[in-house]
């Protein structure tokens, strides 16, 4: 049964038993009240975007679910115990609710695939349950108050593609065994209290976007027919799928999440410098490290990550050079390295001159040694990078010396020939002498040619 994006109002039925339908799409309605007890035979419940208050049924015993989605409402309270008994379910939404205290621990669930707990205010650890379950490929507990170290079998998750713990309270350093998720395509650990290093070899993250491909055949089977497979929900729906936090502003991924493939580390306090192995990623489309402490420079390959169209390095204490290599990142539409400690001239580049012309210096503010466009500071000419410029001002200037300097020999040698008749009297009379005999010349030659002219013109 789908009757999604209606306006069917009010509560549903108490009870659902004896119903022959084993999927039931309700979402994006105005529906209230309790939430039903479910058939026995149901595989998949759809109730999210509604307006459903109270809490999630005690009595779960729907053994065939495979998928339930209810997020988007206003359901209290907590998870409960009997959500253990679900052990079939691969799909699991309860984000965007009033959720509060832990998950359970559910020794028996192995088959789910995408747990969506956001926005809620869960708290506690990170469950034991998931520890065992290599099926896991989408993990969203993304603004809620979970808190303590990430724990050391998250890692073990071979399949895990997204892993979203953004705006929790997770504490202490990032595990290097975070490598060992080679099939992950987005980590956004950001909005924590994560101190220390960058993990190395991130190389190891090979942020391929073909780790998608299986996915995206079935999203677009649900697309086309959700009523097809049992392991989805309606189209409207999945178009809410990731909330992502690029380009400076807050983007939803949808159709296009088999395109996105992106490391959050944003808002904590990491320190040490930025791996330089990280330019390996060459399939990476965000990558935002701002509100951080981290030092040293830009890596200078940086230019070598072709796919990149968001790069965010705000508010920290990089200083040095902007690598001139930025300029081959033609796909790049988002650029902020404001805050920083960073000097020299700014790379030009069509992309980043672009750039440059939408933000104004935005991207560039409180970093005081930077100079040349777009900032209001002209660059010295010691500054190095700016020789080249002065090789072909000089080019052009050569032409004007030449000229200046012949206009300026033939002023000194004509006063270096004054001076010497000013002072030389005999120079000075052999100089007026054929002066004078030169004009007696010319002017007999005139007077005896306009004789003859006028002669000639008397005989016609």
């Amino acid at each position: 049964m789908y009757i999604s994006n209606n306006q069917i109002s009010g509560s549903l039925p108490t009870h659902l038993d004896g119903m022959a339908f084993d999927q039931l799409y309700l979402s994006s309605n105005w529906l209230t009240g309790p939430i039903p007890t479910l058939p026995i035979n149901i595989t998949l419940l759809d109730i999210s975007n509604n307006t459903f208050s109270e809490t999630i049924p005690s009595n779960l015993e729907a053994s065939q679910l495979e998928v339930l989605c209810m997020h988007s409402n206003q359901i209290g309270g907590y998870i409960p115990e009997s959500i253990c008994k679900l052990e079939q379910l691969k799909y699991l939404d309860l984000s965007n609710n009033n959720l509060e205290d832990g998950i359970p621990q559910c020794p028996d669930i192995h088959n789910i695939e995408y747990l969506i707990l956001s926005n809620n205010s869960l708290s506690g650890k990170i469950p034991a349950l998931l520890e065992n379950n290599t099926r896991l490929q989408f993990l969203d507990l993304a603004w809620n108050n979970f808190s303590g170290r990430l724990p050391t079998w998250i890692w073990k998750l071979a399949n895990l593609r997204f892993l979203i713990l953004s705006h929790n309270k997770f504490s202490d350093s990032i595990p290097v065994d975070v490598t060992k998720l080679v099939r992950l395509q987005y980590l956004d650990l950001s909005g924590n209290r994560f101190f220390g290093a960058i993990p190395c070899h991130l190389s190891n993250l090979t942020f391929r976007r073909t780790l998608q491909e299986e996915y995206m055949d079935t999203y677009d089977l649900l697309l086309h027919d959700p009523s097809e497979f049992a392991i989805g929900i309606g189209p409207q729906e999945l178009g809410q799928i990731l909330s992502v936090n690029t380009k400076g502003q807050h983007l939803i991924y949808h159709r296009t999440l088999e395109y996105f493939v992106g490391i959050d580390l944003s808002c904590n306090s990491l320190t040490g410098e930025i791996p330089t192995d990280i330019t390996s990623l060459d399939a990476l489309v965000n990558l935002n490290l701002s509100s951080n402490q981290l030092s040293g420079q830009i890596p200078n390959m940086i230019g070598a990550m072709q796919s990149l169209e968001s790069l965010d390095l705000s508010q920290n204490k990089l200083s040095g050079e902007i690598p001139s290599s930025l300029s081959n990142l033609t796909s790049l539409s988002y650029l902020d390295l404001s805050y920083n400690s960073l000097s020299g001239r700014i790379p030009s580049g069509p992309q980043l001159d672009t750039l440059s012309a939408e933000n104004q210096s935005l991207m560039y503010i409180c970093n005081s040694g930077l100079c040349g466009p777009p900032v209001h500071k002209n660059c010295s000419g010691n500054d190095p990078s700016i020789r080249g410029d002065l090789e072909s001002s000089k080019a052009e200037f050569e032409p004007l010396t030449f000229y200046f300097g012949l206009v300026l020999g033939f002023v000194v040698g004509l006063w270096m020939v004054f001076c010497a008749l000013l002072f030389k009297k005999t120079w000075r009379i052999a100089c007026f002498r054929l002066f004078d005999e030169v004009y007696d010349q010319v002017y007999v030659f005139v007077v005896v040619k306009w004789a003859s002219f006028a002669k000639k013109i008397d005989e016609d």
